[in-house]
C-alpha cells in the first residue's frame, strides 16, 4: 500500500484528532467517580485509557456510517478531510481550555461538514442521513440518559433509605468502579471509530481502499492507541466541570449516572449512530444530580454547556470550510493551514499553564470572590 504525502499528513492530523478527543472526554467516563473518590485521579485515567483501547476493537459500524454514509466520497479529495479536522481538533483545544465538555464527535462533524460544503457543495452531503444519524440522535440521547439517570437515582435513595449509610456508601463506591469503566468501554468504542472512519474515508477518496470498505486492522490499532493515550493525559479541566461545577454528586448518584451513560453509548455504538458521549454523560450527570431530593444543581453551568453544544457544528463547520478554501488554492495554502493550526494549538497550550488544572487539584473548585460593597 503506498501512501501519498497529504494522505500521510491527513492521517497523522486525524490520530491528533483522536489524542484531543481522548483527553476531551476522558471525563465522561471517570468525572463522577474522581469527585465521589471511587477512583484515584491518575488511576481513574490509566482504567480509562487501558478501556478505551479495549473499546475500539469491539465495533465498526460507527466508523462506516462516518467513512460511507455522511459525505460523498467520489466527491471530496483528502486536503477536504484535513481542513475539517483542522475545525475539529481547534474546537476541542479552545472548549478544553474553557473547561467546557463539548462535543468532540460534533466538532469533527462539523469540519467536516463544512469543508466538504465549501469544497463540493450541497449535493456533496447526504443530508437525510445527517439527520437521522447525527442530529436526532443529538437531541435525544443526553434527554434520555438524563432521565433513567434521574429516576435510577430516585429509586437508590428510595430502596436504601433505610440502609446503614456508610455500607451503602462503600457498595456503591465499589459499583462505581464497574459503571465508570463501563463507560470508558463504551467511549472507546464509539468515540475511536469515528476517527477510524475518517482515516478510512481518507483512504477511499484517496483510491487507496474501494469504497464502503470497513477501517482496516491498522487502522483500528492506531485509533485506539491515540485516543487511549489521550485519555490517559486526563482532561482535568473538563474533569473538574463534570465532577464539580453541575452539583455535588455522592456514589449512588455516579453509578446511576455511569450506569445510565454506558448503556445509552453501548446501544447507539451498535447500531451504527455516531453519539456525542460528552452530551449522555452530561445529561446522565444532571439527572442524577436532579434525581437527588435537595440537591443543588448549577442550571446556570448547564445553560453554558448548552450554549457550546449548539455552537460545537457551527463553529467547527466555519473553520472547516474557511481552510477549505485557503487549502483549495495549491499546497502552499494548504501549509499555511497547518500552520495556523500548529500555532493555534500551541498558543492555547500555553495559555492552560497559567492557571494549571492536574490530578492534584481537580477537586478543588475556585470560590468566588465577594463583591465589593
Amino acid at each position: 500500500m503506498e501512501l501519498s504525502l497529504i494522505v500521510i499528513v491527513v492521517v497523522v492530523t486525524a490520530l491528533a484528532f483522536d489524542f484531543t478527543n481522548g483527553f476531551h472526554d476522558t471525563a465522561n467516563a471517570m468525572a463522577t467517580s474522581v469527585a465521589t473518590g471511587a477512583l484515584r485521579p491518575r488511576v481513574a485515567v490509566l482504567v480509562a485509557g487501558a478501556l478505551n483501547l479495549v473499546g475500539a476493537f469491539l465495533s465498526v459500524e460507527v466508523a462506516k456510517t462516518i467513512s460511507s454514509g455522511l459525505v460523498n466520497e467520489a466527491r471530496i479529495t483528502p486536503v477536504v478531510i484535513f481542513a475539517g479536522l483542522v475545525g475539529a481538533i481547534l474546537w476541542n483545544l479552545v472548549t478544553w481550555l474553557a473547561g467546557l465538555p463539548s462535543s468532540s464527535s460534533h466538532a469533527l462533524l462539523g469540519g467536516l461538514l463544512g469543508a466538504t460544503l465549501v469544497a463540493a457543495g450541497p449535493g456533496a452531503v447526504h443530508f437525510s442521513a445527517v439527520l437521522t444519524k447525527i442530529l436526532l440522535p443529538a437531541v435525544i440521547s443526553p434527554i434520555l440518559a438524563g432521565v433513567v439517570a434521574l429516576i435510577g437515582t430516585y429509586l437508590g435513595y428510595r430502596i436504601t433509605a433505610r440502609a446503614d449509610r456508610d455500607t451503602t456508601h462503600r457498595g456503591f463506591k465499589a459499583g462505581q468502579i464497574v459503571s465508570a469503566s463501563m463507560v470508558a468501554l463504551a467511549h472507546g468504542t464509539n468515540d475511536a471509530q469515528k476517527t477510524m472512519g475518517i482515516i478510512t474515508l481518507t483512504l477511499i477518496t484517496a483510491g487507496v481502499l474501494a469504497p464502503n470498505s470497513g477501517p482496516p486492522f491498522w487502522v483500528i490499532l492506531s485509533s485506539g492507541l491515540a485516543i487511549a493515550l489521550g485519555t490517559y493525559a486526563g482532561g482535568w479541566r473538563i474533569i473538574r466541570t463534570l465532577g464539580k461545577r453541575i452539583s455535588e454528586i455522592h456514589t449512588m448518584q455516579g453509578f446511576a449516572a455511569e450506569t445510565s451513560a454506558a448503556t445509552v453509548i453501548l446501544v447507539s455504538s451498535h447500531l451504527g449512530f455516531p453519539l456525542s458521549t460528552t452530551q449522555v454523560a452530561t445529561g446522565a450527570i444532571f439527572g442524577a444530580g436532579a434525581g437527588r431530593r435537595l440537591a443543588a444543581v448549577h442550571w446556570g453551568v448547564a445553560g453554558q454547556m448548552v450554549l457550546a453544544w449548539l455552537l460545537t457544528m457551527p463553529a467547527a463547520a466555519a473553520v472547516g470550510a474557511a481552510a477549505a478554501w485557503l487549502a483549495a488554492t495549491g499546497p502552499v495554502g494548504t501549509a499555511i493551514v497547518a500552520l495556523v493550526l500548529i500555532a493555534a494549538a500551541a498558543g492555547i497550550y500555553a495559555a492552560s499553564r497559567r492557571h494549571p488544572v492536574t490530578p492534584d487539584n481537580v477537586n478543588d473548585v475556585p470560590v468566588p470572590a465577594p463583591a465589593a460593597a
